[in-house]
């Protein structure tokens, strides 16, 4: 990839680049009105349920992202990636990973003959929000589906509401163990990764390149995620030899982490772990190298900074800070097969620069959901939700991908990735160091518990 296809004047040009408020405004202006009815569906299930399309020629899908808070730069990137699944479901653009993703039972012109439509929504990075945002696409707006979200505490407040409503979330970007885990829900799925799986993937890198004796600091965003990324790589680092010591939790959207970077100065300690994300990140990884500690020694060993979990988006907030860091991501758009060939392709075009790990997650989810009625031959939720569990696919970047039946979590490859120390482009900015295979990563649908509930609700 050159720098010329995504070049300034290829974005100017790109209406869709005024911004996502801007395309937010425009489509949900237009698709308030619509509520479908409740009616009986004319297949062989025979069953009424929420927000059957019925007769009308179009379904309709709710994207929920944040377009406020900490987390609003995935957001926007998200909304990108849903409006070019839409484009490329109702057989418009090049088609993208339609043309990639195996088996495929969609026919490029809709959803079992239903042009897709849509509304969306502002989660503000927040449970609360994002839950009132997600009630009002399914009772105003009679959503079959929705999807979105950077958080896990966002994800895990909308999946609930989705198994109370009946109708199925496709998860946007959640890491937490907790969301496949103690907080599954029959009506939710998740493509993304997890925390435990960043751990699996980090571990044997972290041991060749930073040795058995270190002590480690985690500066942690409290809430789910934040726990849960915490306990993985502690339970990762320890079993590798580390000593942890401290772990000292940070609220979401503090901006200024100096209080909490201060102490680790003299704690003894030789790594930091930022269990931090979106600007969070970008803001703490800052501010811990302006007060140096990247130039420090400690304990005759160079001290070390660990984000387990970044993207480009990220890498290109923090800057030259990022360098040399090393963390794991869901996907990256210098990755070379045919599906991240075909997506990075099409995202490029329609914005003038490649895609995030957050829009990639969130265009697949889409379509997997679309590919899934065309398999049940019904959007009856039961059925879609069946033909998801267990579904295996490939040619959409990440591999052979399993949708796991018992927990509703897709088991792929995951990547191990630093930040570039040599960018040829401003978005070539992390270098994928593994691709670890998804053997490496798996793990027991019973390790973080949990009970998926029932099909009829």
């Amino acid at each position: 990839m050159t720098d010329k296809p995504f070049s300034k004047s290829i974005l100017t040009r790109r209406s869709m680049l005024k911004g996502a408020a801007g395309v937010t405004a425009g489509a949900g202006a237009l698709l308030l009105n619509g509520t479908a009815p409740m009616t009986f569906t004319r297949d062989a299930w025979a069953a009424q349920f929420r927000n059957d399309p019925g007769n009308n020629p179009t379904v309709k899908f709710g994207f929920n992202v944040p377009q406020t808070g900490p987390y609003a730069d995935e957001g926007a990137d998200e909304l990108r990636a849903y409006l070019l699944a839409v484009k490329h479901l109702n057989g418009e653009g090049d088609g993208g990973m339609l043309n990639t993703m195996k088996p495929l039972s969609l026919k490029g012109n809709g959803i079992l003959g239903k042009k897709v439509d849509f509304v969306t929504g502002d989660t503000q990075t927040k449970s609360d929000a994002a839950r009132a945002s997600a009630k009002r696409m399914i009772e105003k707006d009679g959503v079959t589906m929705f999807s979105g979200g950077s958080s896990s505490g966002v994800a895990i407040a909308v999946q609930s509401l989705a198994q109370e409503m009946g109708v199925v979330f496709m998860c946007g970007l959640t890491h937490s163990n907790d969301t496949t885990g103690k907080d599954r829900r029959r009506y939710g799925f998740r493509h993304f990764f997890n925390a435990y799986q960043s751990g699996a993937a980090l571990g044997p890198v972290l041991k060749d390149e930073m040795g058995t004796e270190r002590r480690a600091y985690h500066l942690t965003a409290d809430y789910t995620w934040g726990w849960s990324q915490e306990e993985s790589i502690k339970n990762t680092t320890e079993g590798l030899g580390w000593e942890t010591v401290n772990t000292v939790k940070t609220p979401v959207g503090a901006g200024d982490f100096s209080q909490y970077i201060t102490p680790v100065l003299n704690s003894g300690a030789d790594v930091l772990i930022l269990n931090h994300y979106g600007k969070d990140m970008v803001n703490s990884l800052t501010q811990a190298v302006q007060f140096g500690l990247r130039d420090k020694q400690v304990n005759g060993k160079n001290f070390e900074i660990v984000v387990p979990l970044f993207s480009r988006l990220m890498a290109q907030g923090a800057g030259d800070n990022i360098k040399g860091i090393l963390g794991s991501t869901n996907w990256n758009w210098t990755l070379q097969d045919e599906g991240s060939k075909a997506f990075v392709k099409s995202f490029g075009q329609e914005y003038g620069f490649p895609p995030s790990q957050a829009a990639h997650t969130c265009y697949v989810q889409t379509l997997l959901y679309a590919n899934a009625c065309e398999m049940a031959g019904t959007f009856y939720p039961p059925e879609v939700i069946k033909a998801l569990e267990g579904f295996n696919f490939d040619g959409m970047g990440n591999g052979p991908t399993l949708y796991r039946a018992e927990d509703h979590q897709c088991i792929k490859d995951v990547l191990v990735v630093r930040g570039n120390a040599n960018p040829s482009s401003q978005f070539d900015l992390l270098e994928v160091v593994q691709q670890v295979p998804r053997s490496q990563v798996d793990f027991s649908p019973t390790l973080f518990g949990g009970e998926l509930g029932p099909y009829e609700v």
